[in-house]
């Protein structure tokens, strides 16, 4: 990490399908972290071959020690990937519908604020999933979750946002469960007949609900969720315990794992952070703890990592205004 002493050198690595106006947004980032007193930062774009991963390696490799995540849950997902395992800190400027990431970690979806929890140097070490060559930070899924996402249409969540995955959803409550085998850390396999097996470095959904009550980021542990209804009574039922918080959810077991390995009878839609990667008739996730460094709006040690979020936006709003007006 960098000195306190002296401002870190930056890159920006942005979705520019995300952001309605590229040249005034660089403007306004550019110039918030010039009166914070930090040199320009470097700017790399995605693009539909690389949406993340290469550009963070490249910003990586000049020098950077803070690296903007500019974009959805794709371009953070890649960014994460990236960063895992480096001494170089993750700050994310949502511009996507969802960011489960930011939903999770009191992130505010605020351009000020993000620049804000950058400038004033809050960071916290992270773990994060493996899955094949890429990590995830929030949750990646195998069936009725991915089913979910390849259902929701951009146009749809632009217009109503993160409801726009409840319509996603609908189309499948009614499909048929999957034949999975479960195997935690090497034990017997668990098998039932699922329509999700969601494996969580946090517990929010989209929405702010809140599926895995025990899922903390940075505990060393996966939190492993099947989920089991064969009815729409079921998913209904399982929809308002966790609205009621109740702590027990029917039709969802819960278990916890260094490394996962799920296999499926069929080839199943899978996803990572809520972006899809490619279907398989397998998963298999492990955690790296303690490898990502990610910009957070209060010191490390606070036991609430939400709670400093609104100040944090009120401060970055001031500080997005004054670059505005330069």
């Amino acid at each position: 990490m960098t000195a306190e002493n002296r401002t870190p050198r930056s890159a920006v690595v942005v979705n520019p399908v995300k952001v309605a106006d590229l040249d005034e947004f660089r403007r306004v980032v550019d110039g918030a972290l010039n009166a914070a007193g930090w040199p320009a930062p470097t700017w790399y774009e995605t693009t539909v071959e690389d949406p993340g991963r290469g550009q963070a390696e490249e910003a990586v490799k000049a020098g950077a020690e803070v690296v903007f995540a500019c974009g959805g849950d794709g371009t953070v997902m890649a960014c994460v990937t990236a960063l895992a395992g480096t001494e170089v800190a993750l700050a994310v400027l949502p511009q996507g519908t969802g960011n489960l990431l930011a939903a999770n970690l009191g992130l505010s979806n605020d351009l000020g604020a993000g620049l804000e929890v950058a400038v004033e140097r809050g960071m916290r070490r992270l773990d994060v999933g493996v899955v094949d060559d890429q990590c995830f930070a929030v949750m990646a899924g195998m069936g009725f979750d991915a089913q979910m996402l390849d259902s929701t249409s951009e146009t749809t969540k632009k217009r109503i946002g993160w409801p726009a995955y409840l319509v996603g959803a609908a189309r499948h409550l009614r499909d048929r469960p999957m034949r999975v085998s479960v195997r935690i850390d090497g034990r017997p396999p668990l098998r039932r007949r699922a329509r999700s097996v969601l494996v969580a470095n946090v517990g929010r959904l989209q929405g702010g609900v809140r599926l895995l009550t025990d899922a903390e980021p940075d505990d060393g542990w996966l939190d492993v969720a099947v989920l089991t209804p064969r009815t729409v009574g079921h998913w209904l039922a399982m929809g308002w315990a966790l609205v009621r918080r109740t702590g027990s959810v029917p039709r969802m077991e819960v278990f916890r794992a260094r490394t996962v390995e799920i296999a499926s009878n069929r080839p199943q839609p899978r996803q990572l952070d809520g972006d899809l990667i490619e279907p398989g008739r397998s998963l298999t996730a492990t955690i790296r703890p303690e490898s990502l460094w990610l910009c957070v709006p209060q010191p490390e040690d606070h036991p609430d990592l939400a709670e400093d979020a609104k100040a944090a936006a009120e401060r970055g709003e001031r500080l997005v205004e004054d670059a505005r007006r330069e």
